[in-house]
Order: structure tokens, then sequence, then C-alpha cells
């Protein structure tokens, strides 16, 4: 295919692109493909799933005490509750899942000292599904359960001066949608705002602000590929300019898949406490359980920053769709909008009068909710309750396995198949100490350059197109990655997901990239 049509794709989305790269290595079906590009996990985090499912008998059966009719249950009875459950899980037994349920009762009731039939009972309604989530941001005694995990995960310990209010959304895709949305409704962002993006970032933070319903400016706060992908001083520093007035972040990043260091995530907490005291961070966190130690930009500038989490890599579940945003109790972001002009103020009220009957008081993370559901079907918001059972389940497995053992399986996986990727390709292996390993991103041209010289590096860029590669990868290799730039990455780069594939498919992926890198020296060579 020629350079004309390449650059007629070059315009799509890569996750559009990626879809291209599927229907030409598959039609080439005497190999089998080898589909690297999305980021879905192929391990699933059993346990927690069948203490779902062991739960959901129980509850079950609580609905059958007191039947309407031979084929309708009825609705939970509160009281006695815990004492049912503690006799249901003596009957059966000493499966992991039935462990698993004993451990995380205990841990509720005597470390977080949380009363044993409110506990029991909110989350048998909650996994029955008979009743809308209520309240509608989080049901209470789940979202107290999901704040200790992510203390846990996200902030190496107790949340400083406070806590955060938590919203359960449907997967993070939801909570970004939701954030974009409500910043611009409460004017904290406007049309033709300029936003601070840390790039290479995952495509839907590029792309969405350009949508007409932001048209927002872009301003590019970029890793340094020659220092382990970590934000030089001089791009932190352009976030002084009054002029910003939000830096969004993937951290650990996607594609490049690590987390910044102490001193980038010190250098913006100072500056949103000094120079800029009305910047708004967000923070993507759904890849920081794969690095050891991680901290969140939440942790250290908790009043400037929105936080983002999902469930979904860690514990093979992008299909529940799981998600979290996290706002500090005490925020700017509330701040902000008691300052907006008068009149603004007033169409706020207006518009959620019909929720909150003091609007003017209502935390931008409770418009949210309502602007979720367009306002007029607030009364319906929130996350389903049996995801958030399921939500529950997969944080207190976490947080009662002192040892870290899911943890460090799970790392585990993705550092083997990084490990087998360079080896294969015959590039030296990374060593970055804050690496997730989740991603890798590799720099064609750069590694061009590092075996054969400048000039084939040039030659490689000025005589193809920047997809050219990765078109060239599906089509001849039957390998489908992603296209680096369209994530801000360097032209030319792929992005290589270490979680998708069994692992041995990564061998075969890294010499797949050696062997076309060395096809296109052979055609330089001529």
């Amino acid at each position: 295919m020629g350079r004309r049509q390449e650059k007629k794709y070059e315009a799509l989305s890569p996750f559009e692109l990626k879809n291209k790269l599927i229907s030409m290595a598959e039609s080439r079906g005497e190999k089998m493909m080898l589909n690297a590009g999305r980021g879905n996990p192929n391990w699933i985090g059993m346990v927690p799933r069948k203490a779902f499912f062991e739960f959901g008998n129980f509850a079950v059966e609580e609905s059958e005490r007191t039947k309407h009719m031979p084929r309708l249950g009825n609705v939970a009875i509160k009281q006695g509750i815990a004492k049912r459950f503690e006799a249901f899980l003596r009957k059966k037994g000493s499966k992991p899942e039935i462990k698993f349920l004993r451990e995380a009762y205990r841990y509720v009731t005597n470390t977080l000292k949380i009363n044993s039939n409110d506990f029991i009972y909110e989350l048998t309604d909650a996994i029955l599904g008979d009743h809308y989530p209520t309240p509608d941001r989080m049901l209470s005694i789940c979202e107290r359960i999901v704040h200790k995990y992510l203390e846990q995960e996200m902030f190496k310990g107790k949340v400083a001066n406070g806590k955060f209010d938590l919203f359960a959304t449907e997967g993070g895709t939801a909570a970004m949608d939701y954030i974009f949305n409500s910043l611009k409704e409460n004017g904290l962002l406007h049309l033709k705002d300029k936003i601070a993006l840390g790039t290479p970032i995952f495509t839907p933070y590029i792309e969405i602000p350009h949508l007409n319903d932001y048209q927002m400016i872009e301003l590019k706060i970029v890793q340094d590929e020659n220092n382990d992908w970590q934000y030089p001083d001089s791009e932190i520093a352009k976030l002084e300019d009054p002029a910003v007035k939000a830096f969004f972040l993937v951290h650990p990043s996607n594609p490049t898949s690590v987390a910044m260091n102490q001193k980038s995530l010190k250098k913006i907490a100072n500056l949103v406490k000094t120079k800029r005291k009305d910047l708004i961070l967000l923070t993507d966190d759904v890849y920081g359980t794969f690095v050891n130690d991680f901290k969140s930009l939440a942790a250290i500038a908790p009043y400037n920053t929105i936080l983002v989490y999902s469930y979904s890599k860690y514990f093979g579940a992008t299909g529940w769709r799981l998600g979290v945003i996290g706002l500090h109790e005490k925020n700017v972001f509330d701040k902000k909008i008691k300052q907006l002009p008068k009149n603004f103020r007033k169409m706020l009220h207006k518009r959620y009068s019909t929720v909150e009957l003091d609007p003017d008081n209502m935390k931008l993370i409770d418009r949210m909710v309502a602007d979720s559901r367009s306002v007029a079907l607030h009364h319906t918001a929130g996350l389903s309750t049996p995801q958030q059972v399921q939500m529950v389940f997969f944080s207190l497995y976490c947080l009662i396995d002192t040892r870290n053992a899911y943890k460090k399986e799970a790392q585990a996986i993705v550092k083997k198949r990084f490990e087998d990727l360079y080896k294969a390709a015959g590039i030296p292996c990374p060593e970055h100490t804050l690496d997730a390993h989740y991603y890798t991103t590799i720099d064609i041209p750069k590694l061009a350059q590092q075996r054969h010289g400048a000039a084939f590096k040039r030659w490689l860029k000025s005589n193809h197109e920047p997809i050219d590669f990765v078109w060239r990868l599906a089509e001849e290799k039957q390998v489908v990655l992603m296209d680096g730039g369209g994530f801000d990455a360097p032209n030319m780069s792929v992005r290589v997901s270490l979680a998708n594939l069994p692992s041995k498919a990564y061998t075969k992926i890294g010499k797949a990239i050696s062997d076309l890198l060395e096809e296109y020296f052979k055609e330089f060579s001529k």
C-alpha cells in the first residue's frame, strides 16, 4: 500500500487504525495473528470472583426466606443477617473463596470496625440489585472499603488531612467522560481554554479536548525518552503559566508505562501550593498497582487533584466496568465554583435546584453524579450495585493480602513478557525502577540508528510514513501493535501491550520487530 493511502489512515485514532491492521493481519490466514494492540489483560483474578458468586448464593437464600410467591423472592431482612452469613460460611467448608470471605468479614468487622449486620446487609441488598444505588454516588460501606484500598495502593498509607469522596463509575472511561463534562458545565473549564497534557498519553486525553464540546488548546508536557521517560524540570515549569487551567496525566504513563519519580511529584505539589494554587490536576492511576511503592499525585497534592482509578487491568476486569473518581473533601474545585461570576452561579443554582435543596453548596463530585444522568435523571444515577460488590471484593482481596502475593504474581507476568520481548528483539532491556511493564514503547528510528547509523534513520523517516512500520508488521508478520505517534510518542514508535497475549507470543513479536527492521535496512542498502 502506498504512502498516500497510509496518510489517510494516519488521521485515525490509533485504536481505530488498529482495526484496519487486524483485518490486514487476519487476511494473511497462513499464520496466526498476534494482536498486542489492546491493553486487556489475559489473566483473571479468580478468588474474589468466586467469592462474588458464593455470596450471591447467600443473598438469594436470604431473598427466599420470605417469598412473595414460589418464583418471587423478597428483599433481604437485616435483623440477624450477619449470624446467618456466619452459618452459611460454616456449611461451605474451606475452599479458597470461602476462606477469603471469612477473612474479609473479619477484616471489615474487626479492623475497620464496621457493624457486621450493616456490612452483610448492604452487600446482600446490593448483589441482589433490587434497589437503585443509595447513596447514588456510592454505597456507604462500599465507599469506606474502596477508600481503604486506595489508601493502601495509591497513597502508601492514610490520606492526609481528611478523606476523599468517591464516585463509583462504569470504568475509567466513564470517569473521564463525567469529569470533562462536569468541569465544563460548572465553569471550571471553558471553550478555548489551554490545558496541559503529560505526553505521551492515552489517546482519548488528546482527542476529547478537540471535540466541539470543548475546543481546548493543548500544551504538551513531554516526558524525556532519554531519561527514563521522566518529566524534565523545564517541562513542569510550563505549568507556571496562569493561562494553563489544568494538567491531565496518566500515571504510570500509557504508552510508556513509567511512573513519575519523587522529585517530579514534589515539584508539581510545590507548584500548586505556591505559584499555581488554582491549577486543576487530573491523574489517571489505573496502572499504579504494577509499580512497587507507587504514590499518586493525589497523595501529595490532594486539594488540587482529581483521582481516577479503574480495577480493569489489575484484576482482568475490563468487562466489569469498575472505576472510581476521587476528590478530597476539601478541594480547590468547590472553592473555585463559589468564586464564579454571579450570573454563572445563578445558572448553576437553577441547573441543580431540582436535585439539591442547597445547590450553591453542592460539591463538585455530587454535581458529577447529577451530570452523569443529565441532572433530570439524577434519581437513577450511580453504578449498578452488584458491580459495587465486585469492586469491594477486589479491594478486600488486596487489603487482607499482607504478603502482596497477588501483586507479585501480576507484576511477574508482565515483567517476564517485557524481558522476553526485548531479548528477542535484540535490544538491551531497559531498567526503570518505576516501570509498570504493562506496556512498552520502542522507538523504531532510534533503534535503526543504534543498529545501522544515522543515515539509515534519516532514510527510514524521510521515505516512509510514520505508520508504515506497524502497517508492514501487520501485513507481512501478522503482528498488530499500536502506532506510538498516535499517543504523542515519537513518530514511527510502537506501543506493545504486555498484558493480553500468552507469554510465549512476546518472543515472536520481538523477533518480528527485529526482522522487519532488517528488511528495511536491506532496502536502504540496495
